[in-house]
Formats: structure tokens, sequence, C-alpha cells
């Protein structure tokens, strides 16, 4: 299983913003205070006025020079360019400073970094330790990448123990990535008994977290009645939000299922259309050109490229194949 550490870091860092610590640690405060003052470092930011929500968050420092959740917040300005000059590396310092004093999305973020070498120097053992303390906080992306990392090993045989054992702490903790991890471990056997009822079990927690990738595994479990109770009505609904979310895998399934009329009448508009978009995601399939020969014309004589619309309930279902045997490419 591959680490995909840029996506994890950029992830979190550009789209998971650290307010929400802030928040907590302030309501936390409050909350033993008795105190209902409002946390001027959290609005100022939530309502845009960056350089305000810099101010704040060092007046904080001063008052307590160890207020994770204020460091954090200072880390996420500079990694944003938000009211200061875009600075990683001075980011980078900020979020240690944070993890240090107990912050588990910095923890992460620095531990990921260290183990990429992203504006830090690149250092296995202390990625590692960071990692860990976020894990010990119940991070469930942290988790997730400690489980990624024993299964890498460094180079030598996966640690399936040790990897099973973080996937279903950051599964525990709704970290669809994990969840989708242990789908993959039960489906394909490695590591522990193959078991298709837990590996659909795993799909379909992920994929009730929006994980498209175990959208798809999901859905042709379900299709095929292979490891889940067999709906195919149900997994192409599932395969169509996929290939809406851009998954181009569920986008080529949907391509085969309505050139072929798995579950549903033949639509060639639909499989023309699914088709290309998988083609604009990179995945091409030449088991599907045919369909650029194939169909209705329109009054110029020219090929029907229009888009499809959803099957209605009124469309007459083709018999059920005995299994979906279009090739699964990823």
């Amino acid at each position: 299983m591959k680490i995909l550490l840029s996506y994890f870091y950029l992830t979190f860092v550009l789209l998971s913003p650290f307010v929400a610590c802030l928040s907590q640690a302030a309501d936390a405060r409050e909350a033993e205070s008795g105190s209902a003052a409002p946390d001027l470092a959290f609005g100022a930011y939530q309502r845009g006025d960056f350089k305000a929500a810099l101010l704040e968050a060092k007046k904080r420092l001063q008052i307590n020079p160890k207020d994770a959740a204020a460091l954090a917040l200072i880390g996420q300005l500079y990694i944003e360019g938000a009211g200061v000059d875009r600075d990683a590396k001075q980011a980078m310092d900020w979020f240690r400073r944070a993890a240090d004093f107990g912050n588990a999305e910095s923890a992460y973020i620095y531990g990921a970094a260290l183990l990429q070498g992203l504006n830090v120097p690149k250092d296995r053992n202390r990625a590692r330790n960071y990692l860990e303390k976020a894990a010990a906080l119940n991070h469930g992306s942290a988790l997730h990448l400690l489980g990624e990392m024993a299964l890498e090993n460094e180079g030598k045989p996966s640690d399936f123990p040790r990897a099973l054992d973080y996937f279903k702490r950051a599964d525990a903790a709704g970290n669809a990535d994990a969840s989708y991890a242990l789908g993959v471990l039960y489906k394909t056997g490695k590591g522990l008994d193959k078991d298709l009822n837990t590996a659909a079990f795993y799909f379909k927690r992920a994929a009730d977290l929006d994980l498209s990738a175990a959208m798809v595994e999901y859905a042709i479990m379900q299709f095929n009645g292979v490891g889940a109770p067999r709906d195919q009505q149900a997994a192409i609904a599932l395969l169509r939000r996929a290939g809406m979310a851009g998954n181009a895998v569920a986008q080529n399934r949907l391509a085969h299922i309505y050139a072929e009329g798995l579950g549903v009448a033949p639509d060639l508009s639909q499989a023309r259309y699914w088709r290309d978009k998988a083609r604009e995601g990179g995945l091409a399939d030449s088991a599907l050109d045919f369909l650029s020969s194939a169909g209705p014309k329109d009054a110029s004589g020219k090929q029907d490229q229009s888009a499809p619309t959803a099957p209605t309930q009124s469309k007459t279902q083709a018999p059920m194949p005995p299994t979906f045997q279009a090739p699964l490419k990823k």
C-alpha cells in the first residue's frame, strides 16, 4: 500500500484549518472559568480578519506561552499566507511548538512533513515520534499513516499485526482511509484470513464517509452479491455517486453497465457519457471504443453526444447477469 504523504499533508493543511481546535480550547477555558467571553482570535479568523486573528493569538501567547491552539492557529495563518506572507517553513515551526504542547493535528502535520521532508529536514524517527503523539490523542489520520508505515516497514516484510492495530484504531476514530485499508486487507487476505463479508463491512463504512474508492469497491461487491447482499440498483446508484465525485473507475464501471445492459436497459448515450468522463480522468478502455460509432444520430447526422439523465424507475430492467464481469481497472 502506498503512503500518500503529499495527499495527507496538502489535504489536511489547506482544507482542514486548525480553527476547530482553537474553538474547542476556548470552550474548555470558558467552561472551567464559567466565562462566556468570546474567543477573539477564533472569531477574527472566522470572519476573515486574519491580521486581527494573528494579533489576538499572539496576545494569548503572552498570557500563556503553552497555548497550543493559538500556536496552531498562527501556523495555519503562515501556511495559508493569510494576513502574513506565506512561509511554509515558519508554519512548520509553529506547528512543531503546538505539537510539543499537545495539539494533535499539529503533531500529525509536523510528523507527516518530517516523513516526507516537506519544508523540514526529512527524519523518519522524529516523524514517527510526532505521529505517535497525535495517535495517543486518537488522531485518525495519524493512526492511519502509522498503519501505512507499518505496511511499508522500511523495505522489510510488512508488519501486518501492527498495521491492523493502527488501522482499527483509526477506523474507530472515523477515518475513512483506514476503513478502506482494512477492506483491502480483508479482501486480499494479506496478513490475515481472507474475509469478503468483513471487507464489504469496512468498504461500506468508508463509503458512508464519502470515500469514492470505497464506494466503487462496495458497489461492485453489492452488484455481484459477493460479501454483501445483492442489490444492483443500489450498487448503480452508489457508482453514480462516486462517478459524480470524479472517480474514473466508477465512471468506467457505469459505462460498461449501460453499454452492456447490466441490471438496466442498455443506454448507449449514458455509456458514452460515462466512458468520456472516465477518459477525462485518465482511464481509457479500448473495450468501450465501439461506443464512438454506436447509437442514434442527431438531425445533422452526427453522433448524439447529449449528456444522460439519471435512470428512472419506469425503465424496463434488463435481465440480471450472474456477475458483473467488467474488468476492474485501477
